[in-house]
């Protein structure tokens, strides 16, 4: 039986809670505590990322996130002795697959995948991309959200569709495709 490094495991949980509630990290908002809550964690510092899988849930000021499995990839920890003692670790980006639903205001996204960058401060949903402003829908193949600026880019492009005659299977590209409902 392979013996257990409790040192090591109490450095990862340590270093977990550093990463999500102490120090600099902006994902959403800046200075906002960022919470995370999932079924399992698991963190790992090789590939500098932490990766919470099964009913995800973060929330950061008014940004929340919903997802099956959410990846967070940070920065490597500042080596330096001399340096202040406070988290030094940036988060760089964020990917969640399965289920993704993000909500901001009255802004709803959801696909299958979406990418936080975080010096960027976009978010990119992909793969049955969609976005709800109050009763107002938008679909396209990849929808970017600009967290600071409270804009989104839809784009299309993708072959989707069989049209004409099938014998051919002529494709046509998808398109971006919005629904506006008037009061």
């Amino acid at each position: 039986m392979k013996a257990i490094n409790f040192s090591s495991i109490i450095l990862s949980f340590y270093f977990a809670f550093c990463l999500l509630f102490i120090g600099p990290l902006s994902i959403y908002a800046e200075d906002a505590p960022i919470h995370i809550e999932a079924n399992r964690m698991t963190s790992t510092e090789r590939t500098n990322s932490v990766v919470f899988i099964g009913d995800v849930d973060a929330k950061q000021g008014d940004v929340r996130i919903r997802s099956d499995k959410m990846t967070v990839y940070y920065t490597e920890a500042d080596k330096d002795k001399n340096a202040e003692k406070k988290a030094s670790q940036q988060v760089e980006k964020l990917v969640c697959i399965g289920n993704v639903e993000i909500t901001r205001g009255e802004w709803l996204g959801t696909s299958k995948k979406m990418t936080y960058l975080s010096k960027e401060r976009k978010v990119i949903l992909t793969d049955n991309a969609k976005a709800w402003q109050n009763q107002n829908m938008v679909s396209g193949d990849k929808i970017i959200y600009y967290l600071d600026e409270g804009r989104s880019e839809v784009m299309g492009g993708r072959p989707a569709a069989t049209v004409g005659d099938t014998k051919t299977g002529e494709k046509k590209p998808s398109r971006v495709n919005m629904t506006i409902r008037q009061k």
